[in-house]
């Protein structure tokens, strides 16, 4: 089995670049994983493991064996490795190295009635994260984002869905190819906007329909208000006149899945 207990080690600097450069990540087609539980997502959402390192005081051979089925490097690292890499404060004592995923809207799978959340422009990884997990745990069909402002395989991303980036059907696209999509799967849209807006709850969810929300801070582009099926609004009782956008995106696909009896 390889050791490394260099910090200097040129495949651990390359590594190091896969966690803060995205362009390192674009061009390898790689990316880090942290963490027993968000490998094990990421294998089960159809992911291949490259390489996985490890520090033996935390984890054994024996126990990455058990967790990864298929052929892998294994590379035991020391300590001060281990923190080099390592992106969260607990220590689990175990990376892998994964292949990126196509994200083309033409290898998305979806069921015959589907549910789907679109977000526009997000940039914050933690929003990104938040909305992820709400993705997942309302088992939608699948999360498409226009007009990406932040690369999916970011660190942060992947710590802030705790893993669900791994459980989600993703997609990319233009705003412009996403609605061309929708479109052409037939697919009902509902745009969650302050201009020309009903009530979300007064709205049918139940036919293949996509939710499509946008940053706090400046909302939707005109063309979602523009083409969609129905610009929709969720009451604010408040002073403000917006919240977080995976709180929005929460309290309509929730509605969704009330309307087709979770």
């Amino acid at each position: 089995m390889k050791q490394i207990t260099s910090v200097q080690n040129p495949f651990i600097k390359s590594l190091v670049l896969l966690q803060e450069k995205a362009k390192a990540r674009k061009q390898t087609g790689t990316f880090l994983i942290e963490g027993q539980r968000e490998i094990s997502l990421a294998i089960k959402g159809g992911y291949e493991i490259e390489t996985v390192l490890f520090l033996p005081e935390l984890v054994t051979e024996n126990e990455i064996n058990k967790l990864i089925q298929n052929s892998f490097q294994l590379i035991e690292i020391n300590k001060e490795v281990y923190q080099k890499l390592a992106y969260r404060d607990t220590t689990e004592g175990i990376l892998a190295v994964a292949k990126t995923k196509s994200l083309k809207l033409s290898d998305l799978k979806l069921s015959d009635n589907p549910l789907i959340l679109v977000v526009e422009s997000l940039e914050k990884p933690g929003n990104i994260g938040a909305v992820l997990r709400t993705a997942d745990a309302a088992n939608l069909d699948a999360v498409l984002i226009a007009n990406p402002k932040s690369d999916l395989y970011n660190p942060n991303i992947v710590r802030s869905s705790v893993g669900c980036l791994f459980t989600n059907q993703i997609a990319t696209g233009t705003t412009e190819e996403i609605i061309a999509f929708l479109k052409e799967k037939k697919i009902n849209f509902y745009s969650a906007t302050l201009q020309n807006s009903t009530s979300y709850h007064t709205q049918n969810f139940t036919t293949p329909t996509a939710l499509v929300v946008g940053t706090e801070a400046t909302g939707l582009t005109q063309q979602w208000r523009d083409e969609a099926t129905q610009n929709i609004i969720i009451p604010m009782q408040g002073e403000i006149d917006s919240m977080n956008v995976s709180v929005a995106a929460a309290i309509l696909i929730f509605e969704a899945k009330r309307q087709r009896g979770f």
